[in-house]
């Protein structure tokens, strides 16, 4: 498939996927829209992808967030709104694990998305704003608290004050901190890591963490034990641990 807003690119069983108009800030058009969730779609049903990288073009910023100026022209247009929390609910709930790589400014609607990546990985540069308070909306309520917790989030949703990088590390927003000329590549290691491990089992822990949601610490317990008895069935010990047998002998 062509793209006109994002670039895709696969290499060692990472599939990477860069917003990609940086003349804007890479500020997310109804284009871009579809065209994440058909990339994360195609990448969802590839055997060989099996970690996801996002980021943004140019050094400046991840996203600005929603093309305000294409809003303006379609709401004075009348043209209907687009359904809430898109991308952002495809990437959290996508079947394989999803990797930030923050390279500068992700603000509004880049944020939301942002708190609905599995890991992110920022450097000097990141810095996030949920802004929607601020223009009279809602949004990062079902996504946030998750990533820094019920006290923290409040904060930012409240205030739609910047967070630069230190401090979005130090609360959990950034899960890793490193110079801008490492960003990808550590990005690209963490996806290398997971997708050098059984994929049936990656992908089934994050379909069972987001299954917990909401449910009762001991039923946690229990459908973690269905699954192995089911669709998780532990790999036979010959099989799974060969590597270090081969080494060590048995």
């Amino acid at each position: 498939m062509t793209y006109e807003n994002i670039v895709v690119e696969k290499d060692q069983g990472v599939g990477t996927i860069t917003l990609n108009r940086p003349a804007v800030l890479n500020a997310m058009n109804r284009t871009m829209h579809r065209e994440l969730d058909a990339a994360l779609t195609d990448m969802e049903a590839d055997a060989e992808v099996r970690a996801i990288v996002f980021t943004g073009m140019g050094d400046r910023a991840f996203s600005a967030g929603a093309d305000i100026k294409e809003a303006a022209r379609l709401a004075a247009a009348a043209a209907p709104e687009p359904p809430r929390s898109e991308p952002s609910w495809h990437t959290a709930s996508c079947v394989k694990p999803t990797i930030g790589a923050i390279n500068g400014l992700a603000y509004g609607g880049a944020a939301v998305m942002a708190s609905s990546f599995d890991i992110r990985v920022g450097c000097e540069r990141s810095s996030f704003r949920f802004l929607a308070a601020s223009y009279g909306r809602v949004n990062s309520t079902w996504s946030l608290p998750m990533q820094v917790g019920w006290p923290a989030a409040k904060d930012l949703l409240f205030t739609a004050r910047v967070v630069e990088a230190e401090e979005a590390h130090r609360i959990g927003l950034l899960d890793r901190l490193v110079s801008s000329g490492e960003l990808m590549e550590t990005a690209m290691e963490i996806g290398r890591q997971i997708a050098g491990n059984d994929p049936r089992m990656v992908q089934g822990i994050k379909e069972l963490m987001i299954g917990n949601v909401g449910v009762a610490w001991r039923r946690m317990y229990e459908r973690e034990a269905e699954a192995q008895a089911g669709r998780l069935k532990p790999t036979p010990v010959l099989e799974g641990f060969r590597d270090f047998l081969e080494r060590k002998g048995t």
